[in-house]
């Protein structure tokens, strides 16, 4: 109770003399550190771009005296009464893929083959030089397809060109016949563990390969150049400006991804904070060394962690179940590591200190990756924030041990409205009571972090936001939501995008709210969230975007994200 009083009298100090900026004359909208709602009509920042104060809605101007002539600011900024939101952090996107995504083939939104097909057709025609034709989105659940699509759907309209599209949850990919000739993948190819080719007549490779199987493609793949991964990364951060995203935990980072990062701090273009977390332990020990990196370039950028993976993903059957697939009765998905690699690779990262993040969407992966946690837990003690990245299928029997260590669910409101009718074939009835579960992992102590896993969706915080406390798509479908006993209130849907996501990533005194001593990120937007229905808060336009004090995006014109 005093630590909160603390807490609510800080926000409420008198006005320093020398303040150095002023946001003025806005409907500020935050949550205090106890998920509670502050509203204040300005916010007064210091010249490292941190809130100084916030101006309550109730406070009479000071009168100016001769020994007292009140506040002087370097500058002021009248909002004109918009709305002020902290920035939205999401806690688990891919950055570099995301600005490829934009740059590349994008099949994320065709409703059939056909219409893929023509995609792919106009894409070749307009780039008969490349050698390759890279995309990604396709998704044969939205196509009706009722199978995965194959190489002979690709080679009648090729032209002579290698093909390789990345399905919409990046655990598949679809290859056309030039393509696995590049590769030399035939009947005879080994099937990598933690992968699963197609297979057509007579055991031939019929374009689709799953989870690790992918790597016998993707080895062949033209690499790109720095300043293509560059062009990538700047791309990907104005997507996620436009949307009010100013923080994101980037799952996966390469090498060749944190060289990027750091060459775009080092002329001053990286505006987002950045989260990272390696891809594999190899990965962040030639980064950090022996251990995490400390926070550079102002708080925007950090190696503190490491991504690892139990599974695949739900659409492309890679999900691990403990029982087979409805759908599939002879396929029960991909588990990567027997328990004891898993635990290895979790034990290396943690004993230099690295956070751990373990993506499991099945519950087979699940319990491998609790399992893990309550092993190891009393060697490495202390403020771990294990972390479970989606945690989409669980067993009821296994909920509540999501309340145990400090576990943090990472997980993506919008997976459930996107997969929702998929995983019900996938499952079936009698499997989906811990399915999406935000509100059982919630209740057990556990703490909910939210983000998009893009550019698997869209980065967008807005349409998240409504999905966690309707678990209704934009169409306001299924009526009453679905499976709505799990859906949360908005006031908690919304810390798990701003404070919850930056506890998930050890910022939390950094940024994440608005309060004294937090970094000043902001959003200014045409709506109040919590006063607007579900459809009208998806629909919130975003204005301008502010990062550390520093105006880092603003809109220039209707439709532009």
């Amino acid at each position: 109770m005093r630590a909160a009083l603390l807490a609510a009298a800080a926000v409420l100090l008198p006005v320093p003399a020398l303040a150095d900026a002023l946001i003025d004359n806005v409907q500020g909208i935050t949550l205090d550190r106890d998920g509670r709602v502050v509203r204040f009509k300005a916010l007064v920042m210091d010249k490292d771009g941190k809130v100084v104060r916030l101006v309550p809605v109730n406070e009479e101007p000071r009168k100016p005296t001769k020994k007292d002539p009140g506040p002087r600011y370097d500058w002021r900024a009248d909002m004109k009464g918009k709305v002020l939101l902290p920035g939205f952090i999401d806690a688990h996107g891919h950055v570099e893929q995301l600005g490829f995504a934009a740059m590349s083939l994008d099949l994320s939104d065709t409703k059939s083959l056909d219409e893929a097909k023509a995609r792919i057709a106009a894409y070749i025609a307009a780039n008969p030089d490349r050698k390759w034709i890279i995309g990604r989105g396709w998704n044969q659940e939205v196509w009706g397809l009722g199978r995965f699509p194959t190489a002979a759907d690709l080679d009648p309209i090729s032209q002579g060109h290698a093909i390789w599209l990345e399905r919409a949850d990046g655990h598949a990919g679809w290859a056309n016949g030039a393509a696995m000739r590049e590769a030399g993948v035939t009947a005879a190819t080994p099937t990598p563990a933690g992968g699963r080719i197609e297979k057509g007549a007579g055991g031939q490779p019929s374009g689709v390969f799953v989870d690790a199987a992918t790597q016998l493609v993707d080895k062949v793949l033209p690499q790109p150049l720095p300043k293509e991964r560059d062009a990538a990364f700047l791309a990907a951060q104005q997507v996620l400006l436009g949307y009010g995203v100013t923080a994101i935990a980037d799952m996966g980072t390469t090498l060749d991804d944190w060289l990027s990062y750091r060459r775009m701090a080092d002329i001053g273009a990286l505006r987002i904070r950045v989260m990272s977390y390696a891809r594999g332990v190899e990965t962040a020990s030639r980064v950090g060394g022996k251990g995490p990196t400390p926070w550079l370039y102002g708080d925007r950028l950090r190696m503190g962690g490491v991504k690892l993976y139990a599974d695949g993903a739900l659409g492309s059957r890679g999900a691990w179940l403990k029982a087979p697939y409805a759908d599939a009765p002879g396929q029960s998905g991909l588990g990567f590591n027997t328990d004891a690699q898993l635990q290895n690779q979790m034990s290396r990262a943690a004993m230099d200190g690295f956070q751990i993040a373990v993506h499991a969407i099945g519950d087979r992966a699940n319990q491998q990756v609790l399992d893990a946690i309550d092993a190891l837990s009393d060697t490495y003690s202390g403020d771990r924030r294990w972390r479970i990245e989606h945690a989409q299928i669980v067993a009821p029997e296994d909920l509540p041990r999501f309340g145990r260590h400090g576990i943090v669910a990472s997980m993506q409101p919008v997976h459930q409205t996107s997969d929702r009718t998929m995983a019900e074939a996938r499952l079936g009835p009698q499997r989906l009571a811990g399915a999406y579960a935000w509100k059982s992992i919630l209740a057990t102590g556990a703490k909910l972090a939210f983000g998009s896993d893009t550019p698997v969706e869209k980065p967008d915080p807005w349409a998240g936001w409504a999905a966690a406390f309707t678990r209704q798509d934009a169409d306001g479908q299924p009526y009453g939501g679905w499976r709505p006993e799990e859906a949360l209130t908005r006031e908690q849907a919304w810390w798990a995008y701003t404070g919850g996501a930056a506890y998930a990533g050890f910022a939390e005194s950094r940024f994440g709210i608005l309060a004294p001593g937090q970094r000043a990120d902001f959003i200014i937007v045409d709506r109040d969230p919590l006063n607007a229905s579900p459809t009208d808060l998806r629909k919130t336009v975003v204005e301008q975007t502010w990062i550390g004090g520093e105006k880092a995006w603003e809109r220039k014109q209707t439709g532009q994200r």
